[in-house]
């Protein structure tokens, strides 16, 4: 068992940006960063017995991080807002110009969908039409049809701001 619980950890600290980058995605004043990422790695750990290694680690974590997220919001939806007294300014140091337009592109692709927001996620990462395809279970004809119209939304998007 210790073997298990040392491979799984050792998985989680080489996966731990991607699941973060994810997390961050779906992060919103009642499902913190943390939150999430906490329940992801639960989640991991769960299903870490039943993992036949038939796809790529990286694909599995990713499948596993989306749908605990896409989940936690769903719930979250039910909760009210919680209003938070201190301002995110007072942690925030100054941004250079890259973080800012990185923070602006991440606001962008909030507005999105579900399914918008994983499939752009996962091409950010550099995954290939057919990982992304195997992530998301849709074929890699429409990954790219959906990726395309996900590139005009975000120009639209860019140009109103």
């Amino acid at each position: 068992m210790e073997n298990v619980e040392q491979e799984f950890l050792s998985v989680i600290r080489e996966y731990e940006r991607v699941i973060y980058k994810v997390c961050y995605l779906y992060t919103t004043p009642n499902a913190t960063l943390n939150d999430l990422y906490q329940d992801v790695v639960l989640n991991l750990w769960r299903a870490y017995p039943k993992f036949r290694r038939e796809c790529k680690v990286s694909t599995w974590i990713y499948r596993i991080a989306l749908n605990t997220c896409i989940s936690f919001i769903r719930k979250e939806k039910n909760i009210p807002e919680i209003v938070t007294l201190s301002q995110d300014s007072d942690r925030m140091e100054e941004l250079d110009e890259t973080q800012t337009m990185l923070k602006q592109l991440y606001r962008m692709i909030n507005r999105l969908g579900q399914l918008e927001k994983s499939i752009i996620l996962l091409y950010l990462e550099e995954k290939s039409y057919e990982e992304i395809a195997e992530i998301t279970g849709l074929t890699v004809t429409n990954i790219a049809t959906k990726i395309s119209r996900i590139k005009d939304k975000l120009r639209k998007m860019n140009k109103e701001e």
